[in-house]
């Protein structure tokens, strides 16, 4: 199969999937017989037919019928079917939106959303998912298994609030653009499906501001990816970074989206950490960055959304304007929340090293590197100890 071909059954597969869960209501039979749809077009089409979607479809549609009338259960299912109303042409609906609605529900844990998502609308295999997961494939497999499970019987149909949604894509999305473990920093088959996903959503969604927001956020930092590990894998950090490597595409699309957007009003918590984002990728380096503007921001933010990472950041900031005493000031408050959490002790480090508290920073670097799990951090907080003698 060449790679067009594959890459328009990658885009439709959601598409399918949704109107075969829409049409006949069960979630785990309809991906098995869209699977089988898709083998079957990978193994007929010398080039795709006219109306590739609805050929899936019909395929699709068959195969859930074949299977549903051999299942045990059959009368049953008539029984409910019968008292339904026809499910009418849905060739010319796009279901994704939905489908990510359903992957996404509430009732799922983040985990077990963001590997549905990867898998029913995303399109990787149970395999690809455990590898970006460094979790065997049998484990994965059950997860997603229990996930269809659990949201058997929900309503399809998109929502209003697309909170959940925006809420798996950034997590799905910051667990490529900054690995929570394992020996490599970054995963870009998760940040860059987190994208592909979100630009899908806002497709869906136009004149949705936070959806907006979000991408611009995604974009704007997945444009710094080309400069954050050195070519034996190893972080380098925002102010050591060779910004002439950083995508200029990316943050021109993240920057211009971002700036339309607020201009409209109704500003949100991801409008915000892209405005933000914007704000160091435009800038030459980080002494030029606009710290007070960013500050203020971080503070806008901290009020909508009080949370002990903005706080974190926060402080970053206001050491930036103020000096890093101040900043050392506001991490106190986090010493309950953050206590176990590498990045309070890493940040604190990091003050205390611009300070001048040289031993009680390299100690800090050094409790860092113990308590996180990603092997390239360790590195790196375990290198900086070193660098300063004590």
């Amino acid at each position: 199969m060449n790679r067009p071909t594959e890459d328009l059954l990658r885009t439709l597969a959601p598409q399918v999937l949704g109107v075969v869960v829409r049409r006949h209501g069960d979630f785990a039979a309809a991906e098995d017989a869209v699977q089988e749809a898709l083998i079957a077009a990978a193994a007929q089409w010398d080039t795709p037919p006219d109306n590739p979607r609805a050929w899936l479809i019909q395929v699709a549609s068959r195969r859930y019928v074949d299977a549903w009338r051999s299942d045990e259960a059959r009368r049953l299912r008539e029984d409910r079917v019968s008292r339904e109303p026809p499910p009418g042409d849905a060739v010319d609906q796009d279901d994704t939106l939905a489908l990510l609605f359903l992957c996404c529900h509430p009732s799922l844990t983040p985990a077990s959303a963001i590997a549905l998502t990867l898998r029913a609308v995303g399109g990787l295999t149970t395999a690809e998912i455990a590898a970006a997961f460094l979790v065997p494939e049998a484990t994965m497999a059950q997860r997603i298994s229990r996930a269809k499970q659990k949201i058997k019987g929900v309503p399809f149909a998109p929502s209003a609030d697309l909170a959940p949604v925006l809420h798996v894509l950034y997590l799905m999305f910051n667990e490529g653009y900054a690995t929570s473990s394992g020996a490599t920093l970054v995963r870009t088959d998760l940040s860059s499906e987190a994208i592909r996903l979100t630009r899908a959503a806002r497709a869906a969604r136009p004149d949705h501001p936070e959806l907006a927001g979000l991408l611009a956020l995604m974009l704007l930092t997945d444009a710094r990816r080309p400069a954050r590990t050195a070519p034996d894998g190893t972080l380098i950090p925002l102010a050591e970074q060779d910004r002439s490597t950083w995508d200029e595409a990316l943050i021109a699309e993240g920057s211009a989206l971002i700036t339309d957007v607020i201009a409209r009003g109704s500003v949100g918590p991801y409008q915000l950490q892209a405005a933000i984002a914007a704000l160091h990728d435009e800038a030459a380096d980080t002494d030029t960055t606009d710290w007070p503007q960013i500050l203020a921001l971080y503070g806008l933010l901290e009020r909508m959304t009080p949370n002990p990472m903005i706080t974190l950041n926060r402080a970053i900031a206001a050491s930036m304007v103020h000096g890093p005493l101040t900043g050392l000031s506001i991490l106190e408050s986090l010493d309950d929340q953050l206590k176990d959490h590498h990045r309070l002790h890493a940040v604190r480090a990091h003050l205390h090293e611009r300070a001048g508290n040289l031993a009680e920073a390299a100690e800090l670097y050094r409790t860092a590197a113990r308590r996180t799990t990603s092997v390239q951090e360790q590195r790196y907080l375990t290198a900086k100890a070193a660098e300063l003698g004590v």
